[in-house]
């Protein structure tokens, strides 16, 4: 897998692990990633905010929208946004131009960024998302992101990524049909939680959850419930979703017996692997779930699971398809943070703690 940043990475990260580590020296990779991790939390910490947002007018601008405008383009550092406590009804927008723009909310019970737009009021999925990020280098922490157009309004995106190397972390993602659009590029989730009923989590990036809660929400007819729809389209481009250590339950109010499946391919060559997680009786034995009748999809598709645990994580009953593989651990360790998306070159770098390796 390749995916090219335009951002250029600090010299001494460079040195570190270009001319003194070799990939088969994993001992000293981690000793170093440990102290890279540490000298950038300290650096991050004594950094102030470039502006600030504050609903109650005591920041540098009022809307969010407008502190991204002032934002420097094509910027190689880092920009900090920070986001004080309110809920922000905009549509957002990053541009190609503003990389490494970096939000940094007061936790995702009190800084809220929502909007309205629906395919029924209009909007494309690719125009509904409450915030659209295109900026290489993206960083989120301890925000909410939501679409609030309701369950009957067809696909709402709350959060849409096109941005290579962003990383979200300690975020909630609220929506119903189409909530995250993990579009396309590298990009990392860690200890957030995602809620909706229908392809909820979709689009064609490499993509990383990790430790993160994803809520199923009740469908609003007797539909099924599906988690994933990734979309990879090419054998050239290693993409997928990829769901390590996560858990999978029910939201609050959950009919019992509302059938629910991990994903569904939005393309033939959809891949979807889940690691190490909790799957509850929420999950249907078959597991996946064909694109429709009529173009099912499910010929070349590729889904892994792999040491899971829950009521839901019995594999006896899945489907046959012949994409659909219970992962021994060589297999499932491509798709770990180190290899599938790079990890260890670029997350120590967001001060975003994770897990390279399966256990």
């Amino acid at each position: 897998m390749e995916v090219k940043s335009k951002n250029k990475l600090p010299n001494f990260q460079n040195i570190l692990f270009s001319y003194l580590v070799s990939d088969n020296d994993a001992n000293l990779q981690r000793i170093l990633l440990c102290i890279i991790m540490l000298c950038s939390t300290w650096a991050i910490q004594a950094r102030p905010f470039d502006v600030v947002v504050a609903r109650d007018g005591s920041g540098n601008f009022d809307k969010i929208s407008e502190a991204v405008a002032a934002a420097p383009d094509r910027s190689s550092e880092k920009y900090y946004i920070r986001i004080k406590r309110g809920t922000y009804a905009e549509h957002i927008r990053i541009g190609t131009e503003k990389t490494n723009l970096v939000f940094v909310g007061d936790g995702m019970d009190v800084t809220i960024i929502t909007n309205s737009r629906s395919n029924h009021s209009g909007y494309s999925i690719f125009e509904s998302a409450t915030v659209d990020v295109e900026g290489d280098g993206f960083i989120a922490k301890g925000i909410t992101f939501m679409n609030s157009a309701g369950p009957n309004n067809g696909q709402a995106v709350a959060m849409k990524s096109s941005s290579n190397l962003s990383a979200f972390y300690q975020c909630r993602f609220k929506g119903y049909q189409d909530t995250l659009f993990v579009d396309k590029g590298l990009q990392f989730y860690r200890d957030s939680e995602i809620y909706g009923n229908t392809d909820f989590i979709f689009g064609n990036a490499a993509a990383v959850f990790q430790n993160c809660h994803i809520f199923v929400l009740n469908p609003t007819t007797n539909h099924a419930c599906v988690i994933t729809a990734q979309g990879r389209v090419s054998n050239d481009v290693f993409t997928g979703i990829v769901i390590h250590k996560c858990t999978i339950v029910a939201a609050d109010g959950f009919r019992k017996g509302t059938k629910t499946y991990l994903g569904r391919p939005w393309s033939s060559l959809s891949t979807v692997v889940i690691l190490e997680s909790f799957l509850d009786d929420l999950i249907d034995p078959k597991g996946w779930l064909q694109w429709n009748r009529v173009d099912p999809q499910h010929s070349s598709l590729y889904y892994g699971e792999y040491g899971n645990q829950g009521p839901g994580a019995d594999t006896s009953r899945r489907v046959k398809w012949r994409g659909v593989k219970i992962l021994d651990f060589t297999e499932a360790n491509k798709f770990s943070v180190r290899n599938f998306i790079r990890g260890q070159t670029w997350i120590p770098f967001t001060n975003i703690p994770f897990l390279p390796d399966l256990k």
